[in-house]
């Protein structure tokens, strides 16, 4: 079998998808969800720390009332970002640990150096200093679980259920938006903001996710995939056998492990050096290889720039530009914001991203962020003094106009989870070859979180006032949506469709020079599946991934 996309997926029906019974049980959900359970991580800091930030007791206790205006903007501004900082260095080193130390102890250190970071940023003592180095020793641990999660549930998954299983990383997001959404809004209303507990409970989340998430590496297997990375061949047919819930001889069992040893000793035959300067020339030289890594990166740029990002970031401060005032209002302003992203993701991760595919939602997601933006850029447009001028009362005549904005931010959140945030894991965790794949993965997520840190250091200026250097709240806006419409031309002409393909299938789709292969790539990855169907026809061989002559689920004109 060739490893084409097989007919859309009905995750409700999965039996229907010709694949043993035994193959979608209770092992590989509890893996998917325990790794999936590091996404939170993000999810949680991006939540908590405007909120918490905000605190007048927080900033009572780093004295921030004593510095100016601009320089109070430029310390909120590096206290978000610190974790994105650290993150950098930590999604740097990540493809070390992931290839010395497995994917299950790297899981383990990242949680020790969350916890620990979190614990130096908690006992602060009113030090900035402290405040800073915890936030940055928390995002070397946080900036690792882009890397691990989706490379190992990637790794696990079944194919045809490949994008459903990452997608749970980026729900997991969006749970930890949630909770620290509500934990936010639930310690001002109920805790007050005279003492400490006001942004040390809904911080302690950290703690909770990273060692529920520690524990729970105890009870999960090593990926196959790195066992026969590793040599480990034996070892790699028993946990693919206990993955799968199959016996160690299961004919699908050793056609998997089978068709993941071809792959690798593919890779082998045509690498360019057995050290790890090989692989970096493996990775750079290969045009294939060369592309995919284009195409990671962009996504990172594009997706971060887009804005949605730095609204998850600073929403309750968005909000407030666009008419809600208050603490409490702006709060659970936010919160709902929150559910509303965590719905659009279930709905991608069950509905389409393996039923319409990954390009037709991710320019869907990018559809809807668009117009939103449009719009939001166009309201501060008509009302300018928004955000700039602080005595500035908002007239009863744009009460409408002013919910309107609020409606849109919330429609871009739901665009961003269904566009950008689920396919700059997903497409990342599932397009390089496994020789390469946490180099590769731990570069493109290095370049997430460096523009990550970009985004969300840039934003608190870039909404200040021309006269203070800033562009205004509205050219923020409308330089979101020029990047975002910039992004949906770019994802048509370049990026092809990759749902139910096997990992070990993946080459097929790179084959065309670049410049063909977004819109021709495809097609063309079909005809080498059936050619590759033939080959394995006459010489016996098998390998195992999905069946390539149902009608393939394609976002281009050639559909």
């Amino acid at each position: 079998m060739a490893g084409g996309v097989k007919k859309p997926v009905n995750i409700f029906k999965l039996k229907d998808l010709g694949e043993p019974k035994n193959v979608f049980n209770w092992r590989l959900w509890f893996a998917v969800v325990s790794f999936g359970l590091l996404g939170a991580a993000r999810g949680v800091d991006e939540g908590l720390i405007s909120g918490a930030f905000n605190s007048k007791d927080f900033q009572r206790t780093i004295n921030y009332s004593s510095y100016s205006d601009v320089e109070q903007t430029n310390i909120k501004a590096n206290v978000s970002a610190m974790v994105q900082i650290g993150s950098v260095g930590g999604a740097l080193f990540a493809f070390l640990i992931c290839d010395r130390i497995g994917r299950i102890w790297a899981t383990r250190q990242l949680c020790v150096l969350w916890i620990l970071g979190i614990a130096i940023f908690m006992g602060n003592g009113g030090n900035l200093g402290a405040v800073y180095a915890g936030r940055f020793v928390a995002g070397l641990g946080v900036g690792q679980t882009p890397v691990v999660g989706p490379v190992y549930i990637a790794e696990i998954a079944p194919a045809s259920v490949r994008g459903l299983c990452t997608c749970i990383f980026t729900g997991f997001v969006y749970v930890g938006i949630v909770l620290a959404y509500f934990t936010n809004y639930g310690a001002q209303i109920n805790l007050g903001d005279s003492t400490h507990v006001r942004w040390l409970a809904p911080t302690s989340l950290h703690i909770i996710f990273a060692g529920l998430i520690f524990i729970l590496t105890f009870f999960q297997y090593e990926s196959p995939r790195y066992l026969i990375k590793q040599g480990k061949d034996e070892k790699a047919i028993e946990n693919m056998a206990r993955i799968r819930h199959l016996p160690v001889d299961d004919p699908y069992v050793l056609s998997e492990i089978n068709a993941i040893k071809v792959s690798h000793e593919e890779e082998l035959e045509a690498t360019m050096g057995s050290s790890w300067y090989g692989v970096v020339k493996e990775m750079l030289y290969i045009p294939s290889n060369l592309y995919r890594l284009y195409l990671s990166s962009m996504v990172q740029f594009l997706s971060q720039w887009s804005g949605a990002g730095s609204i998850t970031l600073y929403a309750p401060d968005l909000f407030n530009i666009l008419g809600i005032t208050g603490q409490n209002e702006s709060l659970l302003v936010t919160a709902v914001f929150g559910i509303v992203k965590f719905v659009a993701a279930i709905i991608c991760a069950l509905f389409l991203v393996d039923v319409i595919g990954r390009k037709r939602a991710l320019l869907l997601g990018i559809t809807l962020q668009a117009i939103s933006m449009i719009y939001v850029a166009g309201f501060l447009t008509a009302v300018p003094e928004l955000g700039v001028d602080d005595d500035y009362v908002l007239p009863q005549a744009e009460a409408s106009a002013s919910r309107g904005a609020v409606a849109m931010i919330y429609i871009s959140g739901f665009g961003w989870a269904l566009g950008w945030n689920s396919m700059q894991y997903l497409l990342t965790a599932e397009l390089f070859p496994l020789r390469i794949r946490a180099l590769s993965t731990s570069i493109v997520m290095t370049l997430h979180f460096a523009n990550q840190y970009g985004n969300s250091r840039a934003v608190p200026n870039m909404l200040l006032p021309t006269g203070d250097g800033g562009i205004s709240p509205k050219g923020t806006f409308w330089f979101f949506a020029a990047v975002t419409i910039l992004g949906g031309i770019w994802v048509w002409f370049f990026v092809p469709e990759t749902a139910g393909r096997s990992l070990e299938s993946m080459n097929r789709l790179f084959e065309l020079p670049w410049y063909k292969i977004g819109l021709h790539g495809n097609e063309d990855a079909d005809i080498r599946d059936e050619a590759f169907n033939e080959k394995a026809a006459m010489t016996g061989e098998v390998e195992h991934v999905d069946v390539a002559d149902e009608k393939r689920v394609t976002g281009d004109s050639h559909a």
